[in-house]
């Protein structure tokens, strides 16, 4: 049936019973929904089993801390504004009763739960919601507890990697664990995501390092990995996060790291021949020995170095002395131009620092939660499989040069050693072989959320330029750079045929077993945002 054209409906008669209907539609709803919200608060201190605690970890929007706790880790400011629709509720955790509590009064009473961890979620689906919905957020549930003697440890889903990686420094100063190089976001997101970073080449993901997991499914029932299965085990280790249940935390296997290693930050620009050093970093990063990453970020160049330039940043992190650090550079990429002079040896710990863009602070920076810069911004990603032609970077200068160019970045981050022997089916994480290295475009800090809008149709079109030259059919996407441009689900209404537009670009085939796996433990689709895993 067709829908009827409200925009030719000029009737004055017809626009009367609209505000009418209107007006009645919100004196009925804002008071059923404030009585979702006491019945929903009430159920939660009956299924706490009376315990006072869970009120003092609770904040409804009367609360005069529920303003604070909501923004505490919103990275994205797009969804910090008066518009963005907001939590009835904000329960902050403190033991897993709190979360059981949670689900079962969620479902109890028609409403959503997004789980939020470090809240670095680009689409800010781990705390926003078009439904009446409850963020439950893992502030509280961060311990690290190292164990140095079987090279393992237990690492609770609200930790960021940054508290990650102090906490095993502070027993080890050999071993480290594969993530990436922002140190504020949370473990809970990132391990779910798969977690590609400056290990990979050497360790694979993140997700290729857990050996354990507890997870409160969508019964709230607390699940190990014996007791769920190796099916949801294997879901849960890059299926994306909100889709299979809570983790409550993860066990993970360290990696051995030297207690010195080498790293370097070059800068070139356009009369530097960046685009042909961009080129040859194609051929040379994915190819290198595992203990060299060696990170690429295109952006504009500094003012005052030529209109339209644009500047290549090489960061490289090499597990060894800089000795042989040098000497591999001059025999693989001697066109960098790498001497002894711009490198720096240091610990595992302060390379951590270093990457994280806080070169010679102490390691203690890395327990900032807030330390990161927070602004508008919008983020898409890519694949790459074959070189790309030197023309296609050169023709970057004229998308730089535009004023929604400013601050915008391309990072390439390379793929091949251990990422390329790990099959794709291992994780629902699927780019292993034949990716050379992956595409996150970033619009870059935007103060002002009127400019967004402009700075993200720029980032659009840069992707459509980019089209011919990345993984085809499909256009291969990274599940932990999420981008509603690909697809999303209906509220309430999530198929198959919706979520297969946007889940084979993140998971390829592994979309087929997700969405078996799903349908299995969560048939009733409580677990669901708009690129949730659909259950059929």
């Amino acid at each position: 049936m067709n829908k009827p054209n409200y925009r030719k409906m000029k009737s004055p008669y017809s626009s009367w019973i609209a505000i009418v209907f209107a007006t009645i539609f919100v004196s009925f709803s804002w008071p059923a929904e404030a009585q979702s919200h006491e019945n929903f608060l009430q159920c939660l201190s009956l299924h706490s089993n009376g315990s006072s605690s869970i009120s003092k970890l609770t904040y409804t929007q009367r609360n005069d801390a529920y303003t604070s706790i909501l923004e505490s880790s919103i990275q994205n400011l797009r969804f910090s504004t008066n518009a963005t629709s907001k939590p009835l509720v904000i329960v902050t955790p403190s033991h897993a009763s709190h979360i059981q509590a949670t689900i079962r009064c969620s479902k109890q009473h028609g409403l959503q739960i997004r789980t939020r961890s470090g809240g670095h979620d680009v689409e800010g689906l781990s705390y926003v919601s078009q439904v009446p919905f409850v963020v439950v957020d893992l502030v509280n549930l961060r311990s690290v507890d190292v164990d140095v003697e079987n090279s393992s440890a237990w690492v609770e889903a609200g930790a960021t990697i940054g508290e990650l990686q102090y906490r095993i420094a502070q027993k080890s100063r050999t071993l480290g664990f594969p993530t990436a190089t922002c140190h504020t976001v949370g473990v809970g997101g990132y391990f779910s995501g798969g977690g590609h970073g400056p290990l990979s080449r050497k360790y694979g993901l993140a997700a290729d390092n857990i050996i354990d997991a507890r997870l409160i499914d969508a019964n709230g029932e607390i699940l190990d990995r014996k007791s769920m299965g190796e099916d949801l085990f294997w879901a849960i280790r890059g299926g994306g996060g909100g889709s299979f249940g809570i983790v409550l935390d993860w066990k993970i296997k360290l990696v051995p790291v030297p207690s010195t290693v080498t790293v370097f930050t070059l800068t070139k620009n356009s009369e530097q021949n960046a685009t042909k050093l961009i080129h040859q970093w194609q051929l040379v990063a994915p190819n290198l020995p595992e203990d060299l990453f060696i990170l690429l970020i295109i952006s504009r160049a500094n003012p005052g170095e030529g209109k339209g330039s644009i500047q290549a940043t090489f960061t490289a992190l090499f597990l060894g002395r800089v000795d042989k650090l040098v000497s591999l550079m001059a025999e693989r990429f001697p066109e960098l131009g790498v001497t002894k002079q711009d490198c720096t040896e240091m610990s595992w710990i302060q390379s951590v620092v270093y990457l994280a863009q806080f070169p010679g602070q102490n390691p203690e920076i890395l327990l900032d939660r807030n330390a990161s810069s927070k602004s508008y911004f919008k983020v898409k990603s890519d694949y790459v499989k074959q070189p790309i032609p030197e023309f296609v970077f050169k023709g970057m200068e004229r998308w730089f040069e535009q004023e929604e160019g400013r601050n915008a970045s391309i990072n390439l981050v390379p793929y091949g050693g251990r990422m390329g022997e790990i099959p794709e089916t291992e994780t629902p994480f699927p780019h292993r072989a034949g990716n050379l290295y992956n595409v996150m475009y970033v619009t870059g800090e935007v103060e002002e959320i009127q400019d967004i809008r402009k700075y993200i149709n720029w980032i659009r079109r840069v992707y459509g330029y980019m089209a011919p030259y990345v993984s085809k059919s499909p256009r291969e996407a990274y599940i932990n750079y999420r981008d509603l441009d690909i697809g999303v689900n209906e509220e309430d209404k999530t198929s198959y045929e919706e979520a297969s537009v946007w889940g084979f670009k993140y998971f390829k085939k592994n979309f087929e077993k997700l969405v078996k796996v799903k349908s299995l433990v969560d048939p009733g689709n409580f677990f669901k945002h708009e690129q949730s895993i659909p259950s059929i």
